[in-house]
């Protein structure tokens, strides 16, 4: 199998955060070595950079966030270079994180836990009583303007009918940089990946007001990204690379390799924070990342919809894609299927699912005939996103672009 491989030396990109532990695990534990590959990793500091330099072949590809790809390949992000992911490389992992001053001010509005729920009503009165009396809007910073991040954030801000183009201010800001910022008094919160929620949290900086998972159980974070043109060149090194990541994606949802991982990340330089910080983040949890659980690493086309409508209801585009089209295009679930089969993973048979209403230890088809079973999926506002009537999803929504005709399609060529 190796002696088929296009390419064997690759470089593949990252960013310093806990859910790169797959790409780490995988080079530092042979996955990679086993499928013939020899991987050289580069550690980036902010998405964009990641970003170009795949486009500019620099990178072979590399850890993305999930909607990149589809950004790419709609030509939305100043690059447009289109890209396709294979797999998911983690669930979960995010937090929104204010000063310490702000959640005083959110806690004492708050009878019981500060939740994601409880935060973002709180806030609602604490921003209009600010708009009343002529105060500065807050500044909440995301990571990248096609990000999970940026969609959870306004998802959270959204749920208690607060404006996030109006009643706040949205910035952008690489992860590892967040801590400093909120530190500074340059932004009021932010959300971002671990460890530099924990880094916050753990020096005394910033308080959680929301987890991801609360916004969304179980919803993507990272894929496994390469160009289009790439993957058409390598298609066999495309598989050895995903065949790799699976496995070791396995590896890495037993409990006892969390602290492992760990520790081979702050070794080999990838993360610069505390030891306990990154240990605490990849603790498994309820809410925590996961890697591999609950057919974690599929591509699923219905997150690909859901991005797509993200993008066009906060303004990003300005007409309807054609939906099932760019998922196919750019979300490769038969070549996750064709990988699973090689190595004996189990996944789903179908290639989309409802959002919302799964329960945890949801059962679903795989696709060698048996079952496989699902995390939870359930959102913070208690909606059900149903792929199959992605405008009518859209025209629901209170906040956000009006209402568009799903006959628009932007990049009627996009198709393959």
């Amino acid at each position: 199998m190796h002696s088929s491989l296009e390419k064997t030396s690759l470089r593949l990109g990252l960013l310093p955060l806990a859910d790169a532990a797959p790409l780490v695990i995988a080079k530092s534990h042979g996955f990679f070595a086993r499928h013939g590959l020899d991987v050289e990793l580069s550690v980036e500091r902010a998405w964009a950079a990641l970003r170009d330099k795949v486009a500019a072949g620099v990178l072979d590809g590399g850890q993305m966030l999930a909607p990149m790809p589809i950004a790419a390949t709609l030509g939305l992000d100043g690059v447009a270079v289109p890209m396709v992911t294979a797999m998911n490389l983690s669930l979960n992992g995010n937090a929104i994180i204010v000063s310490r001053s702000l959640h005083e001010r959110i806690a004492e509005l708050v009878e019981g836990p500060v939740d994601a729920g409880n935060s973002a009503a709180a806030l609602a009165r604490l921003i209009a009583a600010d708009q009343a009396r002529g105060a500065r809007r807050l500044v909440f910073a995301h990571v990248f303007p096609f990000s999970a991040h940026h969609y959870e954030l306004r998802m959270w801000l959204v749920s208690a009918n607060i404006d996030p183009d109006n009643d706040v201010q949205l910035c952008v800001v690489p992860p590892s940089q967040m801590v400093q910022e909120l530190e500074a008094g340059r932004v009021d919160g932010y959300c971002v990946g671990e460890p530099w929620n924990e880094v916050a949290r753990q020096r005394g900086i910033g308080m959680t007001v929301a987890t991801k998972h609360e916004i969304w159980n179980n919803s993507p974070e990272k894929v496994l990204g390469v160009t289009r043109d790439w993957a058409y060149a390598h298609p066999n090194t495309h598989r050895a690379m995903v065949a790799a990541l699976i496995e070791t994606a396995r590896w890495l949802d037993q409990p006892e390799n969390r602290s492992i991982a760990a520790e081979q990340m702050i070794a080999d330089g990838v993360i610069d924070a505390p030891a306990s910080a990154l240990k605490a983040a990849l603790e498994m949890r309820t809410g925590g990342i996961v890697f591999h659980r609950g057919a974690a690493t599929f591509p699923w086309r219905s997150h690909a919809v859901w991005f797509m409508l993200q993008m066009l209801r906060w303004r990003q585009c300005w007409m309807a894609p054609n939906f099932s089209d760019v998922a196919a295009e750019v979300y490769r679930c038969e070549l996750y299927r064709e990988v699973a089969a090689s190595i004996g993973e189990t996944c789903p048979r179908g290639d989309y699912k409802t959002e919302g209403d799964g329960r945890d230890g949801s059962v679903m088809p795989s696709a060698d005939g048996r079952s496989i079973r699902i995390g939870a999926d359930g959102m913070l506002d208690g909606s059900i996103f149903d792929p199959v009537d992605p405008i009518g999803w859209l025209n629901r929504q209170k906040l956000g672009l009006p209402a568009v005709g799903q006959a628009s399609l932007l990049l009627a060529n996009v198709a393959p």
